[in-house]
């Protein structure tokens, strides 16, 4: 698993590799790396191996002809596969295997993508760790006790660990790009409405978007195509023409014009993510971009707009989960509404019922106005102000997260403190806007730091030409787990 997705497309369309060799090898990686790093809730073994003899037979007529057929890939644990088992990493899912598949699993898999299992998550994809799942944390690559991020940690450990090629995630307020950083791959969240949402099982409906993880920019930018599409079954996608994201893979980024906001410099910020991330813009600089520094208001109003309506959304969309139509049900109990109070308290972790908690609270009628609406109205001036800054500037640099990785166990002791480390990835959220985390560099103890560019709605191209032309200067630093 140590080729790009891309390279071992092309090894296997040229015949020096079949796909169930490269389908064994990945399964062969999980088997020898998953008991340290634990990235997989889910590994589909038998069902992986099926898949790619059917496979081999489609490019071997020349049905399947695209760059990424016949690679393995997996799939995170809130997104719907039908006929395999599909949790959102909770109690109350544990049982539930759906009877379809979600849109963007259907794309990657009419292009000859082999998905070999589901990965571990922050339990509905509320936490910045992955330490929230029900089925135990997952660990960082580069160092085993440490976090690899979240929520999409296992699909970033998963890549970084180089037990598939390239995973899907899904991004409410930097769950790829968090632990993208992390975990030192590449993740994109596209631009809202990009992806269908069909199949993801919601946390935030409005934030929620789902994107792709892996090793180099040139792979996010080819799962990016093949996953884009428009769907009439989620009535927030967008019909877009251009989604041609590889012909963006060109090192010249001359005349590019690219804001670094002076308040993503301030307090909390490490210093050695400091000089990681504002040497990256040096670099960007002398290959011919304008880089410029400006003032991005509203920054710090980010995170407590965020969390109230992520949360008040979460509270609303969690409410199905009762016990009564699918997933689990608490064996004892009187009355109706003993069973739903039993089977929430027992099938939702303390994260989950704290944020469920938390919405309720700010949609209450005593308190909508004071919160909720008050939020929403922060989240449109957060939209202003973008639109602003995207009127001088093509791309906006910076941190995809204050620090590298903290220790386990560190974040779950402090929620606050884990609600702070999004305040670089939320914004993109709120403003529906698209963006990529690259890594830029190390800190003292070789764990990897995340370069964030973000870009104006509809305009992919331009942070994936930036993070192309920065990723040239460097070669691809593998896991010590991804070396073995």
């Amino acid at each position: 698993m140590s080729l790009t997705a891309l390279a071992l497309g092309k090894k296997i369309k040229a015949k020096e590799v079949s796909v169930k060799e490269a389908v064994t090898e990945a399964l062969e990686a999980i088997e020898k790396k998953e008991e340290r790093v634990h990235s997989f809730i889910t590994v589909d073994r038998e069902g992986a191996l099926r898949r790619a003899e059917e496979v081999q037979k489609q490019i071997d007529d020349k049905t399947l002809t695209g760059p990424l057929a016949g690679v393995p890939a997996a799939v995170k644990d809130n997104l719907c596969t039908k006929g395999l088992l599909t949790t959102c990493a909770s109690d109350i899912l544990c049982n539930f295997v759906p009877n379809y598949s979600a849109q963007a699993v259907l794309n990657l898999e009419r292009a000859g993508a082999v998905v070999i299992g589901k990965t571990n998550m922050d339990e509905f994809a509320m936490g910045s760790t992955t330490e929230t799942s029900a089925f135990g944390p997952t660990k960082n690559p580069w160092n085993l006790s440490h976090v690899p991020g979240g929520s999409s940690g296992g699909s970033c450990a998963a890549v970084a660990a180089e037990e598939c090629s390239f995973a899907l995630g899904s991004d409410t307020g930097g769950s790829i790009r968090q632990p993208s950083a992390f975990c030192g791959v590449v993740g994109i969240k596209p631009t809202y409405g990009t992806v269908s949402r069909y199949g993801l099982i919601a946390y935030g409906s409005s934030l929620d978007q789902i994107g792709p993880i892996a090793k180099d920019v040139a792979d996010c930018a080819a799962v990016l195509e093949i996953i884009s599409s428009h769907d009439e079954k989620d009535s927030t996608s967008l019909a877009r023409k251009d989604l041609d994201f590889t012909e963006a893979l060109k090192e010249d980024v001359k005349g590019l014009k690219i804001g670094i906001p002076r308040d993503y410099f301030g307090e909390g910020l490490d210093p050695f993510v400091r000089e990681a991330v504002l040497q990256a813009a040096e670099v960007l600089k002398e290959k011919g971009a304008v880089v410029e520094e400006f003032d991005l208001s509203l920054v710090e109003y980010a995170i407590p707009a965020y969390y109230v309506i992520a949360c008040a959304e979460a509270s609303s969309n969690l409410a199905r989960f009762d016990g009564v139509k699918y997933g689990y049900r608490a064996k004892d109990y009187e009355g109706l509404h003993q069973m739903y109070k039993k089977s929430r308290s027992e099938g939702f972790g303390p994260e989950v019922k704290r944020r469920i908690m938390l919405g309720s609270f700010v949609l209450s009628s005593g308190y909508y106005d004071a919160y909720y609406l008050k939020a929403l109205k922060t989240k449109a001036l957060i939209k202003k102000a973008f639109d602003a800054a995207f009127a001088k500037y093509d791309v906006i640099l910076g941190p995809a997260a204050p620090t590298t990785a903290p220790l386990l166990g560190e974040s779950l002791s402090d929620p606050l403190k884990m609600y702070l480390g999004d305040i670089y990835t939320v914004s993109a959220n709120l403003a529906g806007l698209p963006g990529i985390s690259i890594p830029c560099g190390s800190d003292e103890k070789g764990l990897p730091i995340g370069l964030q560019l973000t870009g104006d709605c509809f305009k992919e191209k331009n942070i994936i030409r930036a993070a192309y032309a920065f990723e040239q200067t460097g070669n691809y630093a593998r896991s010590p787990l991804g070396r073995e």
